[in-house]
């Protein structure tokens, strides 16, 4: 079936800023409430989120196999659960409706007043009942510069690192969207000149710069997904910000991994870009080598070319970009992570999320964590207000922003914002 909604020549009859992220080849997927209360799903053309479920009752989806509430929900699961067969037919019907040459919609006054709102009048809300989320570790620089910093320089990386994605099973009660301020956690820390542990505030929070995919219904318990299928159980990609304790992360992630340094709060851009809308901007991923084993051997161009940064926004000042990275450094590719995750037997669902892991370039201005960009807070970051940081302060805003570009157009994935607020006193 074509994909007929990534013609770079469309043009939509509703105006596009310049430099904007959702031109109508982006037609993402989200879930938002309106001023009246509604919640339902939608996409989003320039600065205009458009109400999917009033679409649905106009008849604007005519003869695509939907069940009649698929778009009043307030998750995509459902939709996601139906496949990318229906995902692309509904995508290119978006893309029709919208054109600059379709009348039906753009001459329908009383239609356009229940469909179209302005981005500024909804409330982007959580896009997918998350229940189950898997971080990987899958920037090879990122994993060297962790290596280096707290282990044997010359043996950075683990000897299993470069077989398989290493990933953790993290918790998704805490993943929020953009705007949702998390709080500075609580729990056990061992300082550098002590001999037992002491309980308190972390003093070293950081950001962790990543992008998560969204899968469906991938496969049955016993039954692994083929790399060379993978990518079909795929449903798009979100903007992540998974928040790090570095200081409890320290004395709690032996031997089993990262728990309460992780779990306290992780937060995701709201739209979900679809596959189908980053094809065009396909690259190589990183030379791999060792060659991976059967199972995880991939030829072809299986990464993206997404450009990335990360701001610091200082309480009632300007923001700082402290980092410039791309999603086409990491080593390993989300097929082959979808592949490795799958390969026992583990079951995969819809609106589960992966994690990439952070995502570090081979540059120091393209690290992705504070832990990197100052290195472990021995080089500290001047901020435009004149202030430095080594880790997060309370009162800070990262902001995360991602976009595709080529000759013809550009889309992205707007932004994952979060202010990090003191620790609940009611905790102490």
């Amino acid at each position: 079936m074509p994909n007929l909604a990534n013609d770079p020549s469309r043009k939509s009859w509703i105006n596009v800023p310049e430099h904007s992220d959702f031109p109508i080849q982006n037609i993402p997927f989200g879930v938002f409430i309106t001023k009246e209360d509604v919640i339902t799903i939608g996409t989003r053309i320039g600065d205009c989120a458009i109400d999917m479920g009033a679409l649905q009752q106009l008849g604007y989806f005519e003869g695509i196999e939907l069940t009649d509430d698929i778009f009043m929900q307030d998750t995509l699961n459902d939709f996601i659960s139906d496949g990318k067969k229906t995902w692309r037919l509904v995508r290119n019907r978006l893309a029709e409706i919208f054109d600059a040459e379709n009348s039906t919609l753009r001459d329908r006054k009383d239609h356009r007043d229940v469909v179209i709102f302005d981005i500024k009048d909804i409330e982007m809300l959580l896009p997918v009942h998350i229940g189950d989320y898997t971080d990987f570790y899958s920037s090879k620089e990122h994993a060297t510069n962790v290596g280096k910093m707290f282990r044997d320089p010359e043996n950075a990386l683990l000897p299993n690192w470069l077989h398989l994605p290493v990933g953790y099973h993290g918790r998704s009660s805490t993943i929020v969207p953009s705007g949702v301020p998390v709080h500075r956690p609580m729990g056990q820390t061992m300082p550098n000149d002590a001999t037992q542990p002491v309980f308190g505030p972390s003093k070293l929070v950081d950001f962790e710069l990543e992008m998560a995919f969204i899968t469906t219904d991938a496969n049955v318990m016993g039954e692994a997904v083929p790399v060379d299928e993978a990518e079909d159980y795929i449903f798009g990609m979100v903007l992540f910000n998974d928040w790090s304790a570095r200081d409890i992360q320290k004395w709690e992630y032996v031997p089993l991994g990262p728990f309460l340094a992780k779990n306290f709060a992780s937060s995701i851009s709201p739209w979900i870009v679809t596959m189908d809308a980053l094809e065009p901007f396909r690259v190589e991923s990183p030379k791999q080598d060792p060659k991976p084993l059967p199972y995880l051997y991939q030829e072809g161009k299986h990464s993206f070319d997404i450009h990335l940064e990360v701001s610091i926004q200082p309480e009632a000042t300007e923001e700082t970009v402290i980092s410039k990275s791309n999603f086409k450094y990491m080593y390993w590719t989300m097929a082959q992570q979808l592949a490795h995750h799958t390969v026992n037997g583990c079951r995969v669902n819809s609106g589960d999320m992966m994690g990439s892991g952070t995502i570090s370039g081979p540059t120091e201005d393209s690290f992705g964590s504070m832990l990197e960009l100052t290195w472990g807070g021995k080089n500290p970051i001047q901020l435009n207000d004149g202030s430095e940081r080594k880790f997060i302060n309370d009162m800070d805003t990262v902001i995360m922003r991602g976009y595709c570009k080529n000759n013809d157009i550009r889309i992205g994935f707007g932004e994952v914002s979060s202010k990090l607020l003191p620790v609940i006193e009611k905790r102490l």
